[in-house]
């Protein structure tokens, strides 16, 4: 099997045997790994300005660097981040291109996540007001964004079904609860991460849905809504795999779960137990897991962390 493929029979939750599949959903660490700096410190606000010949020179650029990095780390999956080009064409010809350098050798997925995710801090006291003021307006807007996220998968599809899926990154919850309470949560955020993954569903692509912090408050809501599988299954926030499980079951993917925390501050023998505990409780089920941090591998994390998870996970990571 190809890695596209053992990933997609991972995300059903059928037994695969052999390596269980890791990817990250970003790795910022572009530069210490490879003298490559990351798309995202790349200035593209010039792009209409370019000449062809440069925007396919950046577009080849960013496809091998994502390819690269997927050979060296094992990795299964490509989060696609287009980098300041969010329309259907512009996201066609860096998968188009990533396609032609790899074939179909890797799963690919980009950002496409109408929800509201955690408002930062100059726009939080003002959202959280209009939870209770006016919900009826954020969930308009919401429909707009959900239909706008859907147009554009459709036109994606139109255009070859070049991706795999859908990773859905709008963020729920702190370390310590949910931003959210259930009945909020019901009200604002349900019916369009339903509507938005019935949607992806609808048109042949599989979906992730991603949100670090507690989510054990909220777990079974999400799963509710039919994701093909769930990351980070953050640690910092008191999350485990053996508890998620209990909570919605064995039919939905987990993913992550190693703590990036330790990963970047802890010793060495702290991370090497925490990476083995993951891959144990991960592998229990003996379908349905994969392996990764439980946010991405970001910037100020040690690469040589992340090259001992990596090398931990060739050693250990196997189904009997």
């Amino acid at each position: 099997m190809t890695n596209r493929e053992r990933f997609i029979r991972t995300l059903k939750c059928e037994p695969i045997g052999g390596q269980v599949p890791t990817f990250e959903l970003v790795f910022f660490l572009t530069m210490e790994a490879f003298g490559r700096v990351h798309f995202s410190q790349r200035i593209f606000s010039q792009w209409d300005q370019m000449s062809r010949r440069e925007q396919v020179l950046h577009i080849k650029d960013q496809a091998d660097l994502y390819i690269q990095t997927a050979k060296r780390y094992g990795h299964s999956a490509i989060f696609v981040q287009p980098n300041e080009m969010p329309s259907a064409e512009k996201t066609q010809w860096l998968c188009e291109e990533i396609r032609e350098q790899s074939g179909d050798e890797y799963f690919l997925m980009v950002h496409g996540d109408p929800t509201w995710a955690i408002p930062d801090g100059d726009t939080m006291v003002d959202f959280s007001l209009r939870m209770f003021q006016e919900p009826e307006k954020l969930n308009e807007e919401s429909q707009r964004r959900m239909d706008a996220c859907l147009e554009l998968a459709a036109q994606l599809d139109q255009k070859g079904h070049l991706l795999d899926g859908f990773g859905l990154c709008s963020d729920y919850c702190f370390n310590t609860n949910p931003f959210y309470a259930p009945e909020q949560f019901e009200e604002l955020v349900v019916p369009y991460l339903k509507g938005v993954i019935d949607g992806y569903h609808d048109l042949g692509y599989y979906v992730i849905k991603h949100t670090d912090g507690n989510i054990l408050p909220i777990v079974k809501q999400m799963a509710a809504c039919g994701p093909d599988a769930i990351h980070s299954i953050d640690p910092q926030g008191g999350v485990s795999i053996p508890k998620v499980r209990e909570l919605i079951g064995e039919n939905i993917c987990l993913i992550g779960n190693v703590n990036c925390a330790l990963l970047q501050t802890g010793t060495d023998e702290e991370c090497d137990a925490d990476i083995l505990r993951s891959l144990r409780e991960g592998m229990a089920t003996g379908r349905g897991y994969i392996f990764a941090t439980s946010n991405c591998a970001y910037t100020g994390m040690p690469l040589e962390r992340y090259e001992r998870m990596i090398e931990l996970w060739r050693q250990h990571g196997h189904y009997a």
